[in-house]
């Protein structure tokens, strides 16, 4: 089976379901031992680089599936959720599985409670009828997460720290093809366009820009964000580890109301295992409140007012793009029951990397610029293209006069930590 053919259903669940179903059916059949009579997709907003559904087995019973989908990854084997579990986290595990590159998928029993990503966007959109609920189970799993990363605190050697799965979702993007695939790189011929509002551009010359974005002064254009990541996010770095989901974002949890309070609980670990906890910070940052124009890039770009003109070297961008109240809720239980006691903890322990903020900032840059392709018109129309990269800026790059959003929160971390 060609390890490319989930990464092609992946793809062709928006293009042609049917036949995408028709695919993975015969995948499941040579791989699992289980009796499959059909299964159905369900292409969401959240599933950018995986597919989730249903399956049917012949004797009826109905099961839900899940798999995260890379290209060019290094890892050899995804899914430990096993790691998780034995940590103490309150995890969903599968009842069939199968880890090996290519071929990684895993199959539960159906869970009916909803997604944190799906209430979060119905807050957002108007029905915030569930707020205090997810606002409860958030701070308290926050807490939770904070006596996790304490309980499992330890130093990984270089060797370990290079093996980590998590570095599929930030130092290989960078380096292992997708970067050149998305943008263009040196050892790519074709010249990459990109449709902003003002016309296409070249991304090799986009790439060598500097920016003002909303008053914000950036010193550094994407291709030295570029290369300062590679270097800051180099995998071998020995150093503080805890054991992680790696990939925590709303869509890898599910809010379950039957509990009094409210919890949450993980699912999807396709990424978990021992790692940095900086890293393990990082996608839930900057997706559950930052990256709604990426899972939403068409209704987005309805109530966008942004504008671009260019001076020399410089790009100018004035957006109205702003964080709703479930947004900021997310990043200020993030940063008040997690991020500060975590980082203080690291700092009495004398584990916290000098270049801790450099270390989030990099790896926040990795998530609007190579999650998905900002070049790609079918997907990002003009108005996020350019939200995309300005945002891929605002993470990477330490905004001087006024501060951004990101740096404002990295400054109150910074303020509240005792050195």
């Amino acid at each position: 089976m060609s390890s490319h053919l989930l990464q092609r259903i992946q793809t062709l669940q928006f293009e042609d379901k049917e036949a995408a179903e028709a695919l993975l059916t015969s995948f499941l059949r040579e791989v699992y031992s289980v009796q499959v009579e059909k299964v159905e997709l369900r292409p969401l907003a959240v599933s950018l680089n995986s597919f989730n559904g249903y399956l049917t087995l012949v004797d009826g019973k109905r099961l839900f599936f899940k798999t995260h989908t890379e290209p060019d990854t290094v890892i050899g084997e995804y899914y430990n959720a096993s790691k998780l579990a034995d940590a103490g986290y309150p995890v969903i595990r599968p009842i069939f599985s199968s880890t090996e590159v290519g071929r990684q998928l895993l199959i539960y029993e159906i869970v009916e409670s909803a997604s944190v990503f799906d209430i979060a966007w119905s807050i957002e959109s108007g029905n915030d009828e569930l707020f205090v609920d997810i606002q409860t189970a958030q701070e308290h799993a926050d807490k939770q997460l904070l006596d996790l990363y304490i309980h499992t605190l330890q130093v990984q050697a270089d060797e370990d720290a290079a093996k980590s799965p998590i570095h599929q979702l930030f130092y290989h993007r960078l380096t292992g093809g997708r970067l050149g695939r998305f943008y263009g790189d040196a050892a790519t011929t074709e010249d990459i366009q990109i449709k902003l509002p003002n016309g296409y551009h070249s991304m090799s010359v986009v790439k060598n820009k500097h920016w003002v974005i909303n008053g914000q002064i950036y010193d550094e254009s994407l291709n030295e964000v570029i290369k300062r990541a590679v270097q800051v996010l180099q995998p071998n770095n020995p150093g503080v580890s805890i054991i992680g989901h790696g990939d925590a974002h709303n869509g890898n949890v599910f809010f379950r109301d039957e509990t009094k309070p409210p919890t949450l609980v993980y699912f999807d670990p396709a990424f978990a295992g021992r790692h940095s906890p900086l890293l393990d910070l990082v996608k839930p940052i900057f997706h559950n409140v930052f990256a709604m124009w990426m899972y939403y890039p068409f209704i987005k770009a309805e109530s966008l007012h942004i504008s671009i003109h260019e001076q020399d070297t410089r790009i100018f961008v004035e957006h109205d793009y702003s964080l709703p109240p479930i947004r900021e809720m997310f990043l200020n239980s993030k940063i008040q029951c997690l991020v500060i006691p975590v980082l203080d903890k690291l700092i009495k322990e004398r584990l916290l990397p000098s270049n801790w903020r450099e270390i989030l900032k990099t790896a926040l840059f990795c998530c609007p610029f190579l999650t998905m392709n900002l070049a790609d018109s079918r997907k990002f129309p003009p108005e996020i293209s350019l939200l995309g990269l300005a945002m891929s800026v605002e993470m990477g790059s330490e905004s001087k006069s006024r501060r951004s959003r990101i740096d404002l929160a990295l400054d109150e971390i910074e303020q509240a930590i005792t050195f």
